[in-house]
């Protein structure tokens, strides 16, 4: 039983991770492996997210960088979480090959959605290496 002054436990990203985008089995597959989970404190508001995420996918497709629910996430907070304040967090693969990040409600209860993006080098363009 916890006391007032402990904190209360992290939530289970693991189990969290269900079928909302794609990019859950992989995100569960990074932690298994080894992989980071960090979760902020800070509550943007949804319009801010989203902004971030669609600007992401935008980019991504340009590019050419290889995304996972990066789309599914894009339309799930733009269709269902409108002036929500959001909590965020990332999983980092063990090997650096993957970065999802996680969108849950403003409680950090509930996963909204999570995307990934494959840690790689854009296509060149001329023999040059594309800035991000």
């Amino acid at each position: 039983m916890a006391t007032e002054d402990e904190s209360p436990s992290p939530p289970d990203i693991t189990v969290m991770l269900k079928e909302q985008t794609s990019a859950c089995k992989g995100a569960r597959d990074a932690i298994a492996a080894g992989g980071e989970v960090v979760l902020y404190d800070g509550q943007p508001p949804q319009w801010m997210v989203v902004g971030i995420a669609a600007t992401r996918l935008k980019r991504s497709l340009k590019v050419g960088l290889t995304t996972l629910g990066l789309d599914e996430t894009v339309e799930i907070l733009r269709a269902r979480h409108r002036d929500e304040q959001l909590r965020t967090g990332n999983i980092v693969a063990a090997d650096r090959s993957w970065f999802f990040t996680l969108y849950f409600d403003s409680t950090g209860t509930e996963l909204l959605a999570c995307s990934g993006l494959e840690n790689e080098r854009p296509s060149q363009e001329n023999g040059q290496e594309l800035q991000l």
